[in-house]
């Protein structure tokens, strides 16, 4: 069941609900990556609000929030920085508009159930209001009216590209860069993260006030050579499970090989040149993160019990990230099967490495509107 690239575009959002291999229930770890951006992002809030003058409204959007708690989480440190900061510079305090923004299909109402929770825990008196929304589309479009924005917030969506790249036809028995794939589908791939960053920054220019600024967080690479994946990487262990499907008749080695992820993990300085090529963002601050996948051994668990919760916890955190893209290419009926062989895989590289551990980075930037 293939997709064209027009439409598979769409269901790249994470599973919703509150079930098992829902994204609310296995992103655990994005919230503890996340969570190490806080300072700069508590840093940079102030930062805008001396710079604009402390406004009397606010405009504040989440971009890619996906479904569950942890956009709330993020939300919440914003307010709370903005109402403390008020109050300490003895200022009246604002209208807060929160705007929170993904593709149509994310499941915006598994998103909200926690909205009331957010608003009862912020430092809110009655002079104090606050405002949350919803805004469906993409990024890579226009999305806020002219000048409205404050400060905006994006955590693990950058990576994600607006279509997967012309020219991956040559890319056989892989699912994104990895070696020993052909270098024009490297190119094409960092082509395409070229155009769709910049036309974010565009889309942002036009949308953020002079010196309001954006904090972005986003997986990226240490290597020089895109090429480069450990055996343990995330997408090498989704490829290797598709490819004993294969091998065992159940996927043909075709559909694999028309099937890649609009994913980039960008290299610093690629990071660098399409800022400064777009011109209308200054990066203030670039900051690169290890990006661990550890597993906690409980001291109850022998080796062998360790191994398959390793397993067990990879296998469900990505397919709650990657399931709606891979039905719409493969269809449901191999799902729970790729995922046991994904499980299976994660366990093996546990046994070998006790856990897969800095396979990539996280960057964390923060840019200043000119």
């Amino acid at each position: 069941m293939s997709s064209s690239r027009s439409s598979f575009i769409s269901v790249v959002s994470m599973n919703g609900g509150d079930g098992e291999h829902s994204y609310a229930n296995n992103s655990g770890h994005q919230k503890t990556v996340f969570s190490k951006s806080q300072t700069l992002v508590v840093e940079n809030i102030k930062e805008t609000l001396l710079d604009l003058h402390f406004p009397e409204c606010i405009k504040v959007a989440e971009l890619g929030c996906s479904s569950g708690q942890n956009t709330f989480l993020a939300m919440s440190e914003i307010v709370n920085t903005i109402i403390t900061l008020y109050q300490e510079k003895d200022r009246n305090p604002p209208e807060i508009d929160c705007c929170l923004n993904d593709l149509p299909d994310n499941d915006f109402n598994m998103t909200f159930k926690w909205a009331c929770s957010f608003q009862e825990n912020q430092k809110m008196n009655v002079k104090t209001s606050c405002f949350v929304s919803g805004v469906p589309g993409s990024f890579y479009s226009r999305l806020f009216p002219s000048k409205s924005l404050h400060f905006v917030r994006s955590a693990g969506s950058i990576h994600w590209l607006s279509k997967v790249p012309e020219g991956t036809e040559d890319n056989k028995r892989n699912i994104y860069i990895r070696s020993p794939c052909p270098p024009n589908v490297s190119k094409s791939y960092l082509d395409q993260f070229q155009k769709d960053f910049s036309l974010f920054l565009k889309m942002r220019s036009e949308e953020v006030v002079s010196n309001g600024r954006m904090v972005l967080i986003f997986k990226g690479r240490n290597a020089s050579d895109p090429l480069y994946r450990e055996m343990c990487h995330y997408w090498s262990l989704l490829t290797d499970s598709l490819l004993d499907l294969v091998s065992e008749g159940v996927v043909k080695e075709e559909e694999v090989n028309s099937f890649n992820l609009p994913f980039y993990d960008a290299g610093e300085e690629e990071v660098r040149e399409v800022v400064q090529n777009e011109g209308s963002f200054e990066i203030k601050n670039f900051e690169t993160h290890e990006h661990l996948v550890p597993y906690e051994d409980s001291q109850e668990d022998d080796d062998e019990t360790c191994r398959l919760k390793f397993g067990e916890l990879m296998a469900n955190r990505k397919r709650s990230i990657t399931e709606p893209m891979l039905v719409a290419h493969f269809g449901d009926a191999i799902i729970d099967r790729l995922f046991k062989k994904y499980a299976h895989n994660a366990a093996r590289h546990y046994i070998v490495s006790r856990s897969c551990t800095k396979t990539t980075v996280n960057f964390v930037v923060s840019l200043t509107r000119k």
